[in-house]
């Protein structure tokens, strides 16, 4: 099973990393770090690098191709050569995937038309002026397509595609391996359930940094 990681600047890293740890504990897993060109790729943040060992030429059939967000998406949503490479392998993928804002560049190339899909609350116009039907659920399967909400959701997302393909008694091994039993202090993940301060602090910080300011 091989599951290829789409890498490009400005890439959200949990979106990556989330994903990788869960499937790649999973035995048999073949993980390919892909993009435009072989390299490091820098995250949003520029405080932290992933190599990408192989170009788009070099990755024509992976099993699952996971698309993470990041403030990158949005210089790519018209960039032809990597939205022409994620309609030619997903041709042939068993599960096309993806997190957070990555649900973008699927639906920039046009994969999710009329789909139910989900993305970062912050996103969820965007996705809908790009053909997607937004939904406000953590994890959403139609068909072969899986999107997971907004950054940490790429966990979720992908040990809901090895519940899928490998049954539930794996998902459980994997989650109880990286100890994934989420506690956080507050209960306020999502905008329906935050103060209205904090959303309107976060959705202006957003804003800045998707800017570049």
């Amino acid at each position: 099973m091989q599951v290829a990681y789409l890498l490009y600047h400005r890439f959200t890293a949990l979106d990556v990393t989330g994903p990788h740890e869960v499937l790649n504990s999973v035995p048999g897993v073949e993980s390919i770090f892909v993009g435009e060109e072989a390299g490091a790729y820098r995250n949003e943040s520029d405080t932290l690098s992933l190599v990408a060992d192989k170009s788009l030429d070099e990755v024509a059939s992976p099993d699952i191709l996971v698309v993470p967000g990041g403030y990158g998406t949005r210089t790519l949503l018209d960039h032809e050569p990597l939205l022409a490479w994620i309609r030619a392998v997903d041709e042939t993928t068993t599960w096309t995937t993806s997190v957070c804002t990555g649900a973008l560049l699927l639906a920039a190339a046009g994969l999710l038309d009329g789909r139910p899909a989900t993305t970062h609350w912050l996103a969820r116009e965007t996705l809908a002026e790009l053909g997607a039907n937004p939904v406000e659920d953590r994890v959403v399967f139609d068909g072969k397509y899986v999107t997971g909400a907004g950054v940490s959701a790429g966990i979720d997302m992908a040990l809901s595609l090895v519940t899928e393909i490998y049954g539930p008694e794996v998902a459980q091994a994997v989650q109880l391996g990286i100890e994934y039993d989420p506690q956080p202090p507050h209960d306020a993940g999502a905008p329906e359930k935050a103060d209205g301060q904090i959303v309107e602090l976060v959705a202006a910080t957003f804003s800045e940094r998707e800017s570049g300011k």
